[in-house]
């Protein structure tokens, strides 16, 4: 338990619906351990602000990275501040088998201290190796999320996960929607809720049937170079990695919870001449900081690497245009100024 929390009834309720789920996703993961997920905790201005619980695979025969991660950013002390608090779960799983598919979920509450808040949901499947059954049966389970809105959050997510110097998605599914909320508060929170509770179970099925399957060695290096395009995406693209830089600098490692164990160095190198301008600077800080593929990405690589991109940003601010975004852009670092 985080040490302190908003007062604003909705945000408690958000809270409690992350912790809900973060809950629920590490006991049917620990179910599938041979050694158990691993609880760390951080501070926001030593807790008087919030702070998050993440939990870390420590199974390295089941999983490569794998981050549960809910947090809870509040400023209710603060009377220059609009925004009231910002609670959320975010999760990476890389599995370790080529077979099994990598998974992301975002889901978080914004609320403002004049009442208005909003939810963000996100959902994507990221194979190294697509299967088309699993493909399938993850899309059903976005479809079914959110029916009166899935044409919206499928499209959503598809441009938010492209990445134009590749011309391809992250991934083989994405669901995103941004900026939600309607009239019904409580019905708003009961989707969130079922978002996250329908992706956990789909995407367990798929591990239990994919962490123990057979790949041959074209696979393994398939899923490296997918892992060297994961990290490409998350630290010159994704916006939500990038604002929670920009934010403050107390929880650089959760954030790059993300990353991958292990890329391929060379790979990145040849991307390099695809960026546009001022990006090609960042992947070259980037590369400076990532190390050979036969050592693993570790605690200083990725403070070493968050350092690299705030520098980037505070060097080339107007670079933040060229972020993902899907049909509106959320004001993550304005709303904590």
């Amino acid at each position: 338990m985080i040490r302190t929390t908003s007062p604003h009834p909705q945000a408690q309720q958000a809270y409690a619906l992350v912790t809900y789920l973060q809950n629920h996703f590490i006991s049917r993961l620990n179910a599938l351990s041979h050694t158990p997920f691993e609880a760390v905790e951080w501070l926001r201005d030593e807790g008087v602000h919030g702070g998050g619980i993440r939990y870390e695979a420590r199974d390295e025969k089941i999983f490569d990275r794998a981050s549960v991660n809910i947090s809870q950013i509040h400023y209710s002390d603060l009377c220059d501040k609009a925004l009231d608090s910002a609670t959320a779960i975010s999760t990476i799983i890389h599995p370790a088998n080529p077979l099994a598919p990598s998974m992301h979920m975002h889901i978080s509450w914004t609320q403002m201290k004049e009442g208005h808040g909003y939810w963000r949901i996100m959902a994507d499947l990221n194979p190294s190796n697509p299967i088309e059954e699993d493909t399938q049966a993850f899309l059903e389970t976005l479809k079914e999320m959110a029916s009166n809105h899935k044409e919206e959050a499928l499209a959503q997510g598809d441009k938010y996960f492209f990445i134009p110097a590749l011309g391809r998605t992250r991934g083989v599914a994405h669901f995103y929607l941004e900026n939600f909320s309607t009239n019904d508060k409580n019905a708003d929170s009961r989707l969130a809720l079922q978002c996250g509770e329908k992706v956990i179970n789909r995407y367990i099925q798929i591990l239990e049937k994919r962490k123990e399957s057979e790949a041959t060695q074209a696979q393994k290096e398939a899923q490296l170079a997918y892992h060297t395009l994961y990290l490409f995406q998350v630290l010159t693209l994704d916006r939500g990695t990038t604002s929670g830089l920009l934010v403050h600098d107390q929880n650089d490692i959760g954030i790059l919870g993300s990353l991958p164990s292990h890329v391929d160095k060379s790979l990145l190198q040849s991307w390099i001449e695809k960026m546009p301008a001022p990006q090609e600077k960042l992947l070259r800080a980037i590369i400076e900081h990532v190390p050979d593929s036969t050592i693993m990405i570790d605690t200083t690589h990725k403070q070493a690497l968050a350092n690299a991109v705030r520098e980037h940003y505070k060097n080339y601010p107007q670079a933040l245009s060229l972020q993902a975004s899907g049909n509106s852009i959320p004001p993550t670092v304005k709303n904590h100024r």
